[in-house]
């Protein structure tokens, strides 16, 4: 039997672990260096380009689908904050007069082929009609948002509200960014 081994009888102690520490050696400076280092100029030129191409790729198409979405983060100065994405929802939820203004004059186009002055007349007679009633629906929907985020946000919070819904509201619910993030007559409360 060896002189300093310990009998088996006595239970083994378990091995203290420092509780302070980085658990590891500093590495020489010497080491940093050599793992920093890197060309400034990279090998191959055009492997280089096509992977920064890449990245760039990538990079844009996460931006573009968080702007979709409507991630805040991805969204332009314009289309920031909560009194912004309350106004998107509410023109969302709306039926308005206004979306109807593209196809309204893509019609009016296809009057002013026919040879007929009558039916050019009645078509532009129409059609100014129509714009002033999406004005007025425009004018009422400015009114009511206002009314709502002044309820819901405080006064104050309306500055450029009106504007931002008028243009969103004259485009095709499929035609808006960020896509729309409620359904038809489903109000934000």
């Amino acid at each position: 039997m060896p002189l300093f081994s310990k009998p088996k009888d006595v239970p083994v102690e378990a091995e203290v672990v420092k509780a302070h520490g980085k658990g590891t050696a500093t590495p020489k400076r010497s080491q940093q260096v050599a793992r920093n280092a890197r060309p400034l100029v990279p090998t191959d030129r055009k492997q280089a380009k096509r992977d920064s191409r890449e990245e760039l790729a990538a990079r844009r198409e996460e931006q573009r689908r968080g702007f979709e979405r409507g991630d805040e983060k991805f969204l332009p100065a314009r289309d920031r904050g909560p009194v912004k994405r309350y106004a998107r929802d509410y023109v969302d939820a709306r039926l308005s007069v206004a979306m109807l203004m593209i196809p309204a004059m893509v019609v009016v186009i296809i009057l002013t082929f026919f040879d007929s002055m009558d039916v050019r007349v009645i078509a532009n007679v129409v059609l100014f009609a129509f714009i002033g009633v999406a004005i007025l629906d425009c004018l009422l929907l400015s009114f009511l948002l206002k009314r709502r985020i002044t309820a819901k946000f405080g006064p104050g919070q309306t500055k450029g509200v009106a504007w931002y819904a008028s243009m969103r509201a004259a485009q095709l619910p499929f035609m808006r960014m960020p896509k729309p993030q409620t359904r038809l007559f489903q109000f934000p409360e």
